[in-house]
C-alpha cells in the first residue's frame, strides 16, 4: 500500500518557511550529489527492476526473459550479461528450437524469434484473440502458444500462418511441455491435465489435479511421470500419465513456480529464493537465502551449478551439495 501524503502540522505558510530552510541547511551542509553510482547502475545488464519468467539455453548462449521487454544473454553460464528490449511488452515464457533459436511470448500476443545468438529478435503476431500464456517449440521445429478458454495454437511456417483449436471450456492453459514429437502435455487453470499422442494435432484429457488444483509449473520426465506445483508449497506427483496424483512432502508452504531438470535429479524453484531437491519420493530444501523473493525459472550449469532467476533482478547461483549431486531419484 502507498503511504498516505505527508501533512504539515503547521500553517501553510510555516510549512513552506520551513521547506525553504531546510533546503538551504541541506545545501550547505552536504557535498553535491554524485551521480556516477546511479550512472553506472543504469548501464547495467542486471537491475532490480527486473521481473525474470523464463531461461532457456542452446549449445551457445543463455536466454533470460522478463517483464518491461527484458531479454539478457550470456554466453559464459551467467557470468556476464548483455542486456536488450526488443519490446516494452512483458515476455511471459521462453524455449530453444531444434535449430537453437528461440521463441519468446509476450502479453501482447506476440511470439518473438530469436537468433541463436539471442540478439536479434523478430515479432510474429498470434491469430487468436485469446490471451495465451505459454509457448514451447516443439521437435519438429513447429511453434507453439496456448491460453484462455483452453486454445491452443501452432505455426509450422515460422508464425506466417496459425492453426487454432479450442476445447471450449473457461480455464487458462499455463504449461505447455513436448516430450518428443508425439507426446506433450498442458496443465492449467482447475486441476486440467490435457495431453497429446500425435504431436499436437489432437488434445484430450489425460486426468484432472485433486481439489481443481491450480498448477503454476508442471514438469514430466516421461509419458508416465510427471510434477506440478503451485501455492502452498504443494507439489503433486503421477506415474500414470495424469490420470492420478499423489501429492509430495515439501516442507514448505511459499508457492512453487518452477522445475529445473538434468543429470543431477529434479529441483524446485519456489518463493523466498527458495530450491527444494527431489528425493526419495519427497523434496528437500538446499537453498540458504530466505530474501522474499520468488524464483521462478533456471537451469543447471556444469560442475555442479543451479542457475535461478526470479524477482527483483535476483539472479541466484547455487551449488549443489555433493551428496545431492551424486544421487538419482
Amino acid at each position: 500500500m502507498r503511504n498516505a501524503p505527508l501533512r504539515p502540522w503547521r500553517t501553510a505558510g510555516k510549512a513552506v518557511s520551513l521547506a525553504g530552510l531546510s533546503t538551504l541547511l541541506m545545501t550547505g551542509c552536504e557535498a553535491s550529489l554524485n551521480l556516477e553510482a546511479v550512472r553506472e547502475q543504469s548501464q547495467q545488464a542486471v537491475k532490480r527492476t527486473d521481473f525474470y519468467q523464463a531461461m532457456a539455453r542452446n549449445n551457445e548462449v543463455i536466454v533470460l526473459s522478463g517483464n518491461n521487454g527484458v531479454v539478457l544473454v550470456s554466453s559464459d553460464n551467467g557470468e556476464t550479461w548483455r542486456r536488450q528490449t526488443p519490446t516494452s511488452d512483458s515476455f511471459l515464457a521462453l524455449d530453444v528450437c531444434p535449430d537453437n533459436s528461440f521463441i519468446a511470448l509476450s502479453f501482447n500476443n506476440e511470439l518473438w524469434h530469436g537468433d541463436a545468438s539471442g540478439e536479434n529478435w523478430t515479432a510474429h503476431a498470434l491469430s487468436s484473440q485469446e490471451q495465451m500464456m505459454t509457448a514451447a517449440c516443439a521437435p519438429d521445429g513447429s511453434w507453439w502458444a496456448a491460453g484462455s478458454f483452453t486454445t491452443i495454437q501452432s505455426s509450422s511456417d515460422r508464425g506466417e500462418t496459425w492453426t487454432e483449436t479450442s476445447l471450449n471450456e473457461d480455464a487458462i492453459l499455463n504449461n505447455l511441455q513436448f516430450l518428443d514429437s508425439n507426446n506433450a502435455f498442458i496443465t492449467g487453470e482447475y486441476g486440467l491435465v490435457l495431453r497429446s499422442r500425435d504431436g499436437g494435432k489432437n488434445w484430450d484429457y489425460a486426468g484432472y489435479l485433486p481439489d481443481e488444483f491450480y498448477a503454476h509449473t508442471s514438469y514430466f520426465s516421461s509419458q508416465d511421470e510427471g510434477w506440478v506445483g503451485g501455492l502452498n508449497g504443494f507439489i503433486y506427483h503421477t506415474t500414470d500419465g495424469g490420470e492420478s496424483w499423489e501429492r509430495s512432502p515439501t516442507g514448505i508452504n511459499t508457492p512453487v513456480f518452477g522445475f529445473v531438470s538434468g543429470p543431477s535429479g529434479l529441483y524446485a524453484l519456489a518463493d523466498n529464493a527458495t530450491v527444494l531437491k527431489h528425493a526419495d519420493g519427497s523434496w528437500q530444501k538446499i537453498s540458504t537465502s530466505d530474501q522474499p523473493l520468488y524464483l521462478r525459472s533456471g537451469l543447471l550449469l556444469p560442475d555442479n551449478q543451479l542457475l535461478a532467476a526470479g524477482a527483483r533482478g535476483l539472479l541466484l547461483n547455487l551449488e549443489i551439495p555433493a551428496a545431492f549431486s551424486a544421487s538419482t531419484d
